[in-house]
């Protein structure tokens, strides 16, 4: 007999509607969600428990309910820097975030470039991740045909499934595993033939490497942390995402322009959008919560690529976020050591551990702002399970029961303490935010119980 759970009387958050309501799992599926506003409401719930009486009942009552996040931006370090984070650690820490699914990016140790480093990093997954996992393969200079056609067919030498391979990842600008991929035919070529979500990272490398002189110049090896802004600056993203959103239009490619941090490149995307509906806006809560004004009180803490940028950048991309020109929200997830963190401007690596906080986050942000909690919704996991076309990710019938249950009221402090991380420790430590995680299901089992990793799942 199959096993079934009623979530009950529950304030249910989709993309489309907030409405109190009960969700009905049947073997790890959802069977049935039914809307108190809806006049058959007491009806389908009393014949819901008079086909099974032995379904679970679990009231809700005052809690909130959303599909699990879909985080498409993850650095989780497997292989090659595993003292900083791996799967097992960064998975458990993404679903007390109320993320239950992930993709990996490819600048790890080897690069994930090729198919047999993905179905290394595939099999590596099995049996260790808190939720579900996928991989982007990256594109260099040499090997665009190769990637492209790895990430829409799998491969079969390697029994790599193409299921298990989410987008094919560029690097416009270099970041941490030298992936920078600017040969001008090899990008024309990848922005016409990707058949699968290509997401990319602009920041001009050019641009970089001068204002980087410049700072070296005028500080010598003393650079403050203030003045990462100013080196990987706003013009970097701006002319780099030019180019990209250019050649999207003119191909019509299926683009994510990464880590959106400039209210002008929300504006380029809005144009571009015009052209070719299928470019896509991702954002960071990093970019929706700090500002350059924290350059002075967290330093390394919050140095990554693209910087943060200015309070005005900041309130126009939480703009976007309600008005629906960002349309996902990747963590770009990056931890590193906090004692490698502490280093010199020039050695201390850019990136921040943040998946955890992710989905606190966004309910602040939007308690601040007043924007509508399906917005939430929206760009924590369904419009990212409609552009990976899953069938996880949203409250709907013959969906995957992969669900986040919380207190929206319930306000607490972020603690170092309490981070899963392996790194142990996030930049968002001391930060007050609200819409306490308690329950965190996959396939309909308990991954997160009471706020904590649910050792049996």
């Amino acid at each position: 007999m199959s096993r079934k759970i009623l979530l009950d009387k529950a304030t249910i958050i989709t993309a489309e509607k907030e409405c109190k309501g009960s969700v009905l799992i049947s073997d790890g599926n959802i069977a049935e969600v039914m809307y108190a506003d809806e006049d058959s409401y007491d009806e389908k719930v009393r014949h819901a428990l008079q086909v099974c009486p032995d379904t679970e009942v679990i009231d809700l009552e005052g809690k909130w309910l959303m599909a699990g996040g879909i985080d498409a931006h993850v650095h989780f370090r497997e292989p090659g820097l595993t003292h900083k984070a791996d799967m097992s650690t960064e998975s458990a820490a993404a679903a007390a975030g109320g993320v239950t699914a992930v993709m990996d990016m490819p600048n790890t140790i080897p690069a994930a470039t090729d198919a047999q480093t993905i179905q290394d990093k595939v099999i590596a997954s099995e049996g260790r991740c808190t939720g579900r996992m996928m991989f982007h393969i990256g594109a260099t200079d040499s090997n665009v045909e190769e990637a492209c056609r790895t990430a829409f067919e799998g491969d079969e030498k390697t029994g790599l499934a193409a299921e298990k391979i989410a987008g094919v990842k560029a690097f416009l600008g270099s970041s941490t595993g030298n992936m920078l991929i600017d040969d001008a035919d090899a990008l024309e070529k990848l922005f016409s033939i990707c058949r699968k979500p290509l997401l990319v990272h602009c920041e001009d490398e050019g641009i970089i490497k001068e204002n980087m002189r410049l700072a070296k110049e005028k500080f010598g090896e003393n650079v403050p942390f203030c003045e990462h802004e100013n080196i990987r600056s706003r013009r970097a993203c701006i002319k780099s995402s030019i180019k990209a959103l250019e050649m999207a239009i003119r191909h019509k490619t299926r683009l994510v322009l990464c880590h959106i941090s400039t209210k002008e490149e929300l504006e380029m995307v809005r144009a571009a959008k015009l052209s070719n509906p299928a470019i896509l806006a991702e954002t960071s809560c990093n970019y929706l919560w700090f500002s350059n004004q924290d350059y002075d009180r967290l330093g390394s803490r919050i140095k990554c690529n693209p910087s943060v940028k200015t309070p005005q950048d900041r309130e126009a991309l939480r703009e976007g976020l309600r008005n629906g020109l960002i349309d996902m929200i990747g963590s770009d997830h990056a931890p590193h050591l906090l004692s490698e963190k502490q280093a010199d401007y020039f050695h201390a690596p850019s990136g921040m551990p943040s998946i955890q906080q992710s989905l606190p986050v966004l309910l602040t942000i939007a308690e601040q702002e007043d924007i509508p909690l399906i917005r939430v919704a929206s760009v924590f996991s369904e419009k990212a399970s409609e552009v990976y076309e899953l069938k996880h990710g949203k409250i709907r019938k013959g969906y995957a029961a992969d669900i986040v249950i919380f207190d929206l009221k319930r306000k607490f402090t972020v603690r170092n303490e309490d981070q899963l991380y392996k790194c142990g420790w996030t930049p968002y430590d001391g930060e007050e935010l609200q819409g306490f995680i308690e329950t965190v299901l996959v396939d309909g089992k308990e991954v997160i119980r009471n706020g904590k990793l649910h050792k049996e799942a």
